[in-house]
């Protein structure tokens, strides 16, 4: 028998069960207690502590609870055996606490070629859509299946047969929350390494890498990946962006997507392409290509893997999967058990949205803003740079283009004077997987998804603007530099002239003589020397007098001209004058 001289506090705002728990229980865990103890008795412990019955009850339901006291019937209460915690070990210092990051400059621009435009979502067909199935299925609120509703797996493979050629049925598809999760979920039953684009996707390679598939990163040409670097790579899998490379905005035309499609076949089961078909629903100017899953068939190599981020929305979550027929086992063998990761709601209105034509009309609108989009932000950037100091590509399809810059600085100064400037970029060397990006410096990638109507001409002046600051910043450099050296031989000259001088000349003479091509160094260095006229003064002094005359450079026409200084002229005494002046003393 124990007596406990536990203290309770009424004041406090913790009940009086929860104290005497708390009391208990670190007696217990410290051994005050030990096992095998028998606890008071329920009535003799709350006279003793002037609680009522129920508060002692309480306390020892919940140590017996969790397991601190056992009850024995008609016996009462005893200690468990506990194990003391480990002791905890103190740091020497306590971390210090990190310093608030620098307030972010204001955006805005907005070219990150991963945003859309909101105002294009169809909010009330999708709030009416989803309203109706709330109310009528209830259903709905239960698990459903782990590869995605049959309703829309149905309506997914019907829509892209139609519109990308893809041949396959509801049975290949997989409905995910995102294209990192289903090629997460691929990557297990992959054959083994795999070949990436280069510059192209950072985050397919390190979902990739993640999950134990090793990458190898080959070169893009102007007809996509170079299938002379995928064979001698030694991958086994393939991933490629072949209707609109990201970034380079390239297609892969028919006849290098038949020479990958040979590259797979043969070895059969043993190599598969990953096709990432991200937004090939925004092709403005040519018909698209079919998708390469469908030159291949169902039964072919090819993964086909596409997203609603762009078309619909990002936060909708809601990615999709084709699988070959032969990888069908391995996935239900490995994910059968899983649950699905996109809501039954959401999954059920993008079906209907799509069987009711919404969907298709809804792209079609799209296209139109988008391709109306593209077009002014292109008029505003080749307005305000001359057609030699800007080239763009990558127009036909998606939603971005590549702005190459002729004679561009770091790609590091690039960025900094976009931010100061309140743009958000993205250059073609953050997509460089190897991590050297100085081969694709000067490149620019604009993305104009979320970029407003009303802002694409000034965004043309603004990044025009900033390159012209900066050129004029370059040129008054050079200028300068060229100034100072043409002041520094013309010193050099007038020296050497005094020098020149007869060997009995005066000494005033050398020091006038040098002392004026000093002034003239001294001038300011931002000009060249545009002449030096003689004047003669009169015949009986024999005098010559020569004038210095520093101007200002002019900016080139692209550049913001600084302000000009006056011209300033220097009257010197020439080498001819010394030489006269030094004959007349002798």
């Amino acid at each position: 028998m124990v007596h406990l001289t536990t203290a309770l506090d009424a004041a406090s705002g913790v009940p009086l069960y929860e104290q005497l728990y708390r009391s208990l229980a670190a007696e217990m865990r410290t051994g005050a207690i030990s096992a095998g103890t028998r606890m008071p008795g329920k009535r003799r412990l709350a006279a003793e502590l002037s609680v009522s019955v129920n508060t002692v009850d309480a306390a020892y339901q919940m140590l017996a609870a969790e397991g601190y006291l056992e009850a024995r019937e008609r016996s009462g209460f005893y200690v468990q055996e506990y194990l003391a915690l480990p002791e905890r070990t103190e740091s020497a210092a306590p971390p210090q606490p990190e310093a608030a990051p620098a307030p972010e400059q204001p955006v805005r621009y907005d070219l990150s070629t991963r945003g859309v435009d909101p105002e294009l979502f169809p909010f009330r067909t999708w709030a009416r859509l989803q309203k109706e199935l709330l109310y009528s299925s209830p259903e709905l609120l239960t698990h459903g299946d782990a590869q995605g509703d049959l309703s829309l797996r149905q309506a997914l493979a019907e829509y892209l047969e139609e519109y990308r050629g893809v041949r396959c049925g509801p049975h290949q598809l997989v409905v995910g929350a995102g294209l990192e999760y289903l090629l997460g979920l691929l990557a297990p039953l992959l054959p083994g390494p795999a070949a990436v684009e280069n510059p192209g996707y950072p985050r397919a390679r390190q979902v990739l890498e993640n999950n134990g598939i090793s990458c190898c990163c080959l070169p893009v040409d102007e007809d996509g990946l170079s299938i002379r670097a995928l064979s001698e790579s030694g991958a086994a899998v393939c991933y490629v962006t072949p209707s609109h490379q990201f970034p380079t905005g390239v297609t892969m035309p028919a006849g290098r997507r038949a020479e990958l499609l040979h590259w797979a076949a043969r070895r059969p089961g043993q190599r598969y392409i990953i096709e990432d078909d991200y937004d090939s629903e925004f092709r403005f100017d040519t018909r698209p290509l079919p998708s390469l899953q469908g030159m291949a068939g169902a039964d072919g190599p090819v993964v086909y893997l596409s997203t609603c981020s762009r078309s619909l929305a990002p936060s909708i979550r809601i990615a999709y999967m084709v699988l070959p027929e032969q990888l069908l086992p391995a996935w239900h063998a490995k994910y059968a058990l899983y649950s699905g990761t996109v809501s039954r709601f959401e999954q059920q209105t993008l079906a209907r949205f799509i069987t009711g034509g919404y969907f298709t009309r809804h792209l079609a609108r799209e296209r139109v803003a988008y391709k109306a989009r593209r077009d002014a932000l292109t008029k505003a950037l080749r307005e305000a740079f001359a057609p030699e100091e800007l080239h763009l590509t990558g127009l036909h399809t998606g939603l971005h283009l590549l702005a190459e810059l002729r004679d561009p600085p770091p790609d590091d100064a690039l960025r900094a004077a976009a931010e100061a400037e309140g743009v958000r970029l993205s250059l073609l060397s953050d997509y460089d997987l190897t991590g050297g990006g100085t081969a694709l410096g000067g490149t620019l990638v604009l993305g104009y998804g979320s970029l407003a109507d009303e802002s694409c001409a000034s965004v043309g002046e603004t990044m025009a603007a900033e390159r012209s600051a900066r050129n004029s910043s370059v040129s008054s450099k050079m200028s300068r530099s060229c100034a100072v050296k043409s002041v520094s031989r013309l010193e050099l000259w007038a020296r050497r002239a005094s020098g020149r001088a007869a060997g009995r000349s005066s000494s005033s003479c050398r020091k006038k003589a040098s002392h004026t091509a000093a002034r003239a160094a001294a001038l300011w260095a931002g000009g060249t020397v545009s002449s030096i006229p003689l004047s003669s003064s009169s015949a009986s002094r024999a005098e010559m007098a020569c004038t210095l005359e520093l101007h200002p450079v002019r900016a080139s026409s692209s550049a913001v001209s600084a302000p000009e200084k006056p011209t300033r002229s220097i009257p010197y005494r020439s080498a001819m004058a010394c030489r006269t002046d030094g004959a007349r003393a002798r």
